[in-house]
């Protein structure tokens, strides 16, 4: 797991990122919306600095882009962009299942993903889709992550955010997602089976089911650019 760093020794810089870049992949800004450098540090009730730092970070990642003078404006993603991201996503993430599968994961890990999972199904028995779309995102970051592939690990972690906004956008239009909770369950039993050909095919074919869907999704409400 990735280690949280506590508020107590969080620096300015980082708490800005942190608080800016939430606001960024909640949808609480939204795409092609511009800000001055001035207008964010009152956002983020912060001085200058800290944010202009932040504002770095998350450009060099890709949200945003910088215009001197101009501040800040949030990048959108379009369909297309999320045909790619998907397409990307389901290929690595389905070599993450079966890397997992193949050397196998500790009880712990293992019992980690099952409370990802928990937490899923109890979001669902409360309609709280949003709980339920961070749970299922943090089951996807556990299986990249115990896969023990940092390359693999980076390139996910970039691409789960950037699909984020979309994700978000579109929960309330989306069936409820129990299949995807049962996908996750199998994918678990494969992993403890060690079967890594299971394992890959389970979790590919779920991203693969899960990403069409969003692109429909995206089309039906014409959420072209997001």
């Amino acid at each position: 797991m990735a280690i949280k760093i506590s508020k107590s020794k969080e620096s300015l810089s980082d708490k800005a990122y942190r608080q800016l870049k939430a606001k960024i992949l909640d949808n609480e800004l939204h795409a092609g919306q511009q800000m001055i450098e001035a207008e964010v540090s009152e956002l983020l009730n912060m001085s200058r600095t800290p944010t202009r730092e932040a504002m770095l970070r998350i450009a060099n990642e890709g949200l945003i882009e910088l215009k001197p003078r101009h501040g800040m404006r949030i990048k959108p993603i379009s369909v297309i962009d999320m045909q790619e991201i998907y397409e990307i996503l389901t290929g690595i993430e389905a070599t993450a299942a079966a890397l997992c599968a193949k050397k196998g994961l500790s009880e712990d890990q293992l019992s980690l993903m099952r409370d990802a999972v928990e937490e899923m199904d109890q979001a669902l028995l409360q309609d709280d889709l949003k709980k339920w779309a961070h749970s299922d995102e943090r089951f996807h970051r556990y299986l990249v992550e115990f896969s023990n592939n940092k390359r693999l690990n980076v390139l996910v972690g970039n691409f789960i955010e950037q699909s984020h906004r979309a994700r978000m956008m579109t929960l309330k239009f989306r069936p409820k997602p129990t299949d995807s909770n049962k996908d996750h369950l199998n994918l678990i039993l494969a992993i403890e089976a060690r079967d890594s050909e299971k394992a890959r095919l389970i979790h590919h074919n779920h991203r693969d089911a899960s990403g069409n869907m969003l692109i429909e999704l995206l089309k039906k409400y014409g959420l072209n650019n997001i």
